[in-house]
């Protein structure tokens, strides 16, 4: 028997913390193929899990664009990379 768990709230005004906690869970929390289907990376539940709902619904809430988030995880991985050369 499954069971429906609600989607974490969206606090506002969204602060700081809250949209880097916020982009930390759609870097991390993405879709993966598997046999089953698209499930997530980190919990492998059928993606989106409610981490990667809540942090696109918390960057949504601050009026943060889609291509601006993928922009910001990109030069994340970006400085990542450099330091680890």
């Amino acid at each position: 028997m499954s069971t429906l768990i609600d989607d974490f709230p969206v606090l506002t005004p969204v602060t700081d913390e809250d949209l880097a906690i916020a982009v930390r869970a759609v870097r991390t929390h993405v879709p993966e193929s598997w046999p089953e289907g698209e499930l997530c990376r980190s919990e492998r539940v059928p993606y989106p899990c409610r981490l990667a709902r809540w942090g696109r619904a918390t960057l949504a809430a601050a009026g943060l664009p889609e291509a601006d988030v993928e922009a910001a995880a990109a030069a994340v991985d970006r400085l990542a990379c450099e330091a680890g050369a």
